[in-house]
C-alpha cells in the first residue's frame, strides 16, 4: 500500500499522540546545530521540543549538515519532520518530532549559516560531529592547523569556502562579535572529556592562526561574549534499519524517509554556564550544575569504554552488535571488569560506578537495539584516546593492575591489521604499516599506540608485552578476562 509521505499536511493523518508535542509553525529558529545525524535528532532535537511544549517558549532548530545534503534534501521535503522509534522489548513506541525547522548544508548554504550565527536570535549554537570534527591535535590537544582542512580553511580568503565545522563556527562567531550581536552559548554535544572547552580552544586557535588583521580584537570580544559550557549526552542511538521504517509506517499511517531509533534511556547533564537564554531542557529532564566533570568522565570511561571494548572483542570474535556481544559468555563480565577496573579513577560527585554498570548490562542487553560494532569501533584511534587511555595511564601510574584495559586494546590492535576488514579510521593507513616490518608484536602494538597519539604508552614495556600477548587468543576466535 503506497502511503502519503510525512510532512506537515500530513500529521492530521497521525494519531494525535504521536503527533509533535508542539505545532511546529509556533516554533522559530532560535538555536543552530552543526550535525545533522540521528543522535542529535533522538536527543537534543527531543529535549527541545518538549522545553518549548512545556514552556510555551518557540526554540525550533535550524540543523546544519556539514557535508550530507542529501539528508538535507530529504528533510527538507518532510517539512523537517521525522519519527522516534524507541526500541524496546515488548515492542517500539513512535512518534513524531518537530523541533527541526529548517536545514542546511554547510558548504552550499554558507551564507545563510552565517547569518544564522550572527542572528541576535539565535542564542545557542550545539555541536555533534563526532570527535573528528575537532581536528585536534594528538600531541597538543588543540586545533591541529596542519591538518589538510584546516590548513585550507585558514588559506582561503575572505568569504572563501570553508570546510570544517570549527572554521565556519570561529568565522561566524567572528562576524557576530564584529556586528555587536548579543552574547551566545555554544554546546559540544559530542562524547570527548571537557569537551566544552576542547571546542572553545579549537575555534579561539583557529582565530589565532588566522591572517585576520582584528584577531586580537576579536578573541578579546569572544571572551566576552562567548561561551563554551561543557555537557554530558547519553542515549544510544544505532543506525535505522528496514525495521524502523516498517515499524514508523505501520504506527503513524506515513511514510517516513528518515527515521531515528533509540533506547528509551537518554541523559544530559550541562555546565551551568549559559550567557544568554537558552532552552528551558530542565522541564525535560535535563541536569544543570557547576560542574560536568563526575558525570563527564563516568560516561566515557564506563559506558563509553565498555562499549568500543564490546565492539572491538566482538568484531574480533564474529559478533555483529552489541546485544549480540552482551550474550556470548564474555559480555557482561568484560562490561562489570572494565567497570570495576576503571571505577578508581572516577572522582566524587557522580553517579554510583556498581549501580551504573548494573545499568549498563541492562541497556546494552536490549535485543531491539541491532546497535551495530562496526558503527561503535569506527574512528577507534580517536575514540580509545578518550574512552580508555587517560584511565590506563593513571592506573598505571599508581602502579594498579589493567588487564581489561589491555584485552580492550589487543582487540583494538588485532582489528587494525592490513586486510582485518576492522572499522574505519581516519589513520587506518598509517595503523596498517604498523604491522608492515617484521619486529616483535610488542614493538607493534608500541608503534599503533604511538598513532593513537600515545607515545607515553609506547614506552611501557610492560604494557606493549601484555596486549601483545592477548592476541594470539583473539587471532584464535577467543576472549580470555
Amino acid at each position: 500500500m503506497n502511503l502519503p509521505s510525512l510532512n506537515r499536511t500530513a500529521l492530521s493523518r497521525i494519531p494525535p499522540g504521536l503527533r509533535p508535542a508542539v505545532d511546529p509553525a509556533e516554533l522559530r529558529p532560535r538555536v543552530l546545530h552543526f550535525g545533522l545525524g540521528a543522535f542529535h535528532r533522538a536527543h537534543q532535537a527531543v529535549y527541545t521540543e518538549n522545553a518549548a511544549a512545556r514552556s510555551g517558549e518557540p526554540w525550533g532548530i535550524t540543523a546544519v549538515a556539514p557535508r550530507s545534503a542529501a539528508t538535507v534534501r530529504a528533510l527538507r521535503d518532510q517539512d523537517w519532520l521525522y519519527s522516534l522509534t524507541e526500541r524496546r522489548s515488548g515492542g517500539g513506541v513512535c512518534r513524531v518530532v518537530g523541533a527541526v525547522v529548517g536545514a542546511l548544508t554547510m558548504g552550499p548554504d554558507a551564507e545563510s549559516v552565517d547569518a544564522l550565527l550572527a542572528d541576535p536570535d539565535v542564542t545557542v549554537v550545539t555541536l555533534t560531529v563526532t570527535e573528528k570534527g575537532y581536528h585536534r591535535s594528538p600531541s597538543a590537544g588543540g586545533l591541529d592547523t596542519s591538518a589538510a582542512p584546516v590548513a585550507a580553511d585558514l588559506a582561503a580568503p575572505p568569504g572563501g569556502p570553508l570546510t570544517t565545522v570549527v572554521g565556519r563556527l570561529a568565522a561566524g562567531l567572528a562576524a557576530r562579535t564584529r556586528a555587536g550581536a548579543p552574547p551566545v552559548s555554544v554546546v559540544s554535544c559530542d562524547n570527548m572529556a571537557g569537551n566544552g572547552g576542547v571546542l572553545g580552544r579549537a575555534v579561539r586557535d583557529f582565530v589565532r592562526a588566522s591572517d585576520w588583521p582584528d584577531r586580537d580584537e576579536v578573541l578579546d570580544r569572544m571572551a566576552g561574549t562567548v561561551v563554551f559550557p561543557a555537557t554530558v549526552v547519553d542515549r544510544i542511538v544505532p543506525a535505522a534499519g528496514a525495521a524502523d521504517l516498517i515499524t514508523a509506517s505501520a504506527a503513524l499511517g506515513v511514510h517516513d524517509a528518515l527515521p531515528v531509533a533509540g533506547e528509551p534511556y537518554r541523559q544530559w547533564v550541562l555546565e551551568d554556564s549559559f550567557a544568554a537564554a537558552r532552552p528551558p531542557w530542565e522541564l525535560d529532564g535535563a541536569l544543570f550544575v557547576r560542574d560536568v566533570t563526575p558525570y563527564q568522565l563516568t560516561k566515557l570511561r564506563l559506558l563509553n569504554g565498555s562499549h568500543s571494548a564490546l565492539a572491538h572483542l566482538g568484531l574480533a570474535t564474529g559478533c555483529a552488535t552489541i546485544a549480540g556481544a552482551m550474550a556470548t559468555e564474555w559480555g557482561e563480565s568484560v562490561v562489570r571488569a572494565l567497570c570495576a577496573e576503571v571505577a578508581p579513577t572516577l572522582p566524587a560527585g557522580g553517579p554510583d560506578p556498581a549501580a551504573y554498570a548494573d545499568d549498563l548490562v541492562v541497556r546494552f542487553s536490549n535485543p531491539t537495539m541491532h546497535h551495530l560494532l562496526r558503527q561503535i569501533g569506527s574512528d577507534g584511534s580517536l575514540k580509545i584516546a578518550e574512552r580508555w587511555l587517560p584511565a590506563l595511564r593513571e592506573l598505571r601510574a599508581r602502579g594498579t593492575g589493567t588487564p581489561v584495559l589491555e584485552l580492550a586494546l589487543a582487540a583494538w590492535a588485532h582489528g587494525t591489521r592490513p586486510g582485518a576488514a576492522g572499522p574505519t579510521d581516519p589513520a587506518a593507513g598509517a595503523l596498517a604499516a604498523c604491522w608492515s616490518a617484521p619486529v616483535r608484536p610488542a614493538e607493534t602494538v608500541g608503534a599503533l599506540l604511538r598513532v593513537a597519539g600515545a607515545a607515553d604508552l609506547a614506552a611501557d614495556d610492560a604494557l606493549t608485552v601484555a596486549v601483545a600477548d592477548r592476541l594470539p587468543a583473539l587471532r584464535a576466535g577467543r576472549v580470555e578476562i
